[in-house]
């Protein structure tokens, strides 16, 4: 009977030490995401993506542990254990990107009603908001962003209270891109929930970029842990 290939065995090794480091990867950047955005006021409901690839990262890690186990000791059952939950893992994967696709207009539809709370709440003059609004004038100053929808009028009748919100804070705000004027006074140009907007875009892109890319590796580990299997069967 033939034996098991020693390249293929420590190759096989060597992809799922890889294959942890990249769990590893995508369950601490799932992480920073996940915390970021609930620092920026995202409501959960449109960090689906991002929740699925905290568990994905971690399965990832537990999976490459396994899959290292049954390349060293050539065990048959680890490394089936292995492939069919890498299987399950891709199968997730596309039904995500296709859930992701169809209810897009669900999830614009809830961004919008999460601004639209926002900003009632920024215009609320009752004393119930106080401690969101403070919150929310630390996060325009971090992101030189003004309201979430329409800039200062998001404020309502708070704007005139208080002169310090959405100051343009730069050296010379009267020529900067950054500033315009409302009211008398210098304000940022942007609102918050364009900035917002953009940054759930840009992490969006790169959460893409690392499904695509983990499709790929997971189509490779599928494709040795089966020649693997077959071999250590024909010993």
């Amino acid at each position: 009977m033939a034996g098991v290939s020693k390249c293929l065995k420590y190759s096989m090794f060597v992809f799922n030490f890889l294959f942890w480091v990249c769990g590893c990867i995508i369950l601490g950047f799932s992480i920073w995401i996940r915390v970021s955005s609930a620092q920026q006021g995202v409501d959960s409901s449109l960090l689906g993506g991002v929740n699925l690839l905290i568990a994905v990262g971690a399965i990832i890690m537990i999976l490459g542990f396994l899959g290292c186990c049954g390349a060293v000791k050539e065990s048959r059952c680890m490394l089936m254990l292995f492939f069919i939950a890498l299987l399950l893992i891709l199968i997730l994967q596309v039904v995500a990107g296709v859930l992701g696709a169809v209810y897009k207009p669900q999830v614009e539809a809830t961004y919008n009603l999460t601004l639209s709370e926002g900003v009632s709440a920024l215009q609320s003059t009752t004393g119930e908001y106080t401690e969101y609004q403070e919150e929310f004038q630390k996060l325009e100053k971090m992101y030189q962003c003004c309201g979430l929808r329409d800039g200062p009028k998001d404020w309502g009748q708070n704007f005139d209270k208080q002169k310090d919100i959405c100051l343009c804070e730069v050296e010379k705000p009267s020529s900067s891109d950054l500033c315009t004027t409302y009211s008398d006074r210098l304000v940022y140009k942007k609102s918050c929930g364009e900035v917002i907007m953009q940054q759930i875009k840009d992490n969006l892109v790169i959460v893409m970029g690392i499904a695509f890319g983990l499709a790929a590796v997971e189509i490779l580990g599928l494709v040795f842990s089966m020649t693997l299997y077959c071999q250590i069967g024909r010993k």
